[in-house]
């Protein structure tokens, strides 16, 4: 896919605003984006987005299902005390790094620019001895507006975002919030690009799913719905900087990551490592020896079982407003799995049987 088509996609995606279970922009974005790549287009009754790309075998065609989260971290409010906003956080939000950032509270119809107030280091109760970090029941937004104005506009439930615009570095990478997961869900983009000019057989259900980071249900009721023969679920994973292990994590730029364990089929593994050989990648293989924690997890035991793979797409500072990712690794994800695609045969679910020896008979 292009370099600047896929920067400006991924900017707009994670400069837009979607906690789980509210990720109707993204959605609609997508339904636009998506509409000359796909034959169709299909939604869930929980929101999940279905693209939906006919291959050109004959009828029935085998499925096989891309699936990447759309959702983001964020926050509700808590508490309104005094004209200041008290947070909750949905799930997996780092409260560490809140302080002195710029929030979004989506209250009556509105989006309220806000701040996380820091107290000042001099007179701060955390300092060295002590917490490092403030917990998040003593971080306060200030939104700039008259207490009682406060009290009339936002109520206990309503959604607070963190608002960061897609920051360019130098080469190839991007720092922005929401990497995790639309990073992802931008490779499933380059990977119907890429079948744009690639032949295939099977049918390509390309999803965005919803509620992944609080419990992976998009994900389950997603796979139930299509029930596809195959899957590859696309996620993030830890890069390499300061303080961690470049022995487990890939680095920025390098290869696309695949991961071997239990929630994965060995098979359909080695067939997308082939197709990445096919393409002159190599495929940084991690190890998953149990939950993985990605829509991998709840997608391989829908049914009576599917057979699922994860590809993964580094990115530093995870859940942070600053996730960085490499553009490139995020095409090249997206090539692996087209080039995967376009060479599935007909038969190919043959090859993924799980083979059963019978003993002889000792008579």
């Amino acid at each position: 896919m292009d370099k600047d088509k896929l920067k400006e996609h991924l900017k707009t995606l994670t400069e837009m605003h979607g906690p789980s279970g509210h990720e109707k922009p993204i959605r609609d974005y997508l339904h636009s984006y998506w509409r000359d790549l796909v034959d169709d287009f299909d939604v869930d009754r929980l929101g999940n987005l279905i693209g939906i790309k006919r291959g050109s075998g004959p009828e029935p065609r085998k499925k096989i299902m891309l699936c990447a989260h759309m959702d983001e971290i964020a926050y509700m409010v808590k508490e309104v005390r005094d004209g200041f906003i008290n947070l909750h956080s949905i799930w997996g939000a780092d409260s560490r790094i809140n302080l002195g950032k710029i929030v979004i509270v989506h209250a009556n119809g509105r989006q309220i620019p806000g701040v996380v107030g820091a107290v000042p280091p001099h007179i701060s109760q955390y300092k060295e001895g002590q917490d490092k970090y403030t917990p998040l029941d003593e971080q306060w937004v200030d939104v700039g507006m008259p207490a009682e104005e406060v009290e009339a506009l936002v109520n206990v439930g309503d959604l607070v975002t963190m608002e960061a615009v897609l920051l360019e570095l130098n080469g190839d990478r991007v720092a922005g919030k929401a990497m995790d997961d639309r990073a992802s869900v931008a490779s499933v983009t380059a990977a119907l690009d890429y079948l744009q000019t690639r032949a295939h057989v099977w049918d390509v259900y390309a999803v965005a799913s919803v509620q992944e980071e609080v419990g992976l249900r998009g994900a389950q009721t997603v796979a139930y719905h299509v029930h596809p023969h195959v899957a590859i679920a696309i996620d993030v994973t830890m890069a390499q900087q300061p303080g961690v292990s470049g022995d487990e994590y890939p680095k920025l730029g390098d290869s696309p990551v695949i991961d071997m364990g239990p929630n994965f089929h060995p098979a359909l593994y080695d067939s997308i490592v082939e197709a990445a050989k096919r393409l002159e990648l190599t495929a940084f293989e991690q190890v998953s020896p149990g939950r993985s924690g990605t829509d991998a997890w709840s997608i391989q035991i829908s049914h009576e079982g599917i057979p699922t793979a994860l590809l993964s797409i580094p990115v530093r500072n995870m859940h942070s407003t600053v996730e960085t990712v490499s553009l490139k690794d995020v095409d090249r994800t997206g090539r692996v799995m087209g080039e995967f695609i376009a060479g599935l045969t007909a038969d190919y679910l043959d090859t993924l049987q799980w083979k059963t020896e019978e003993k002889e008979s000792a008579e």
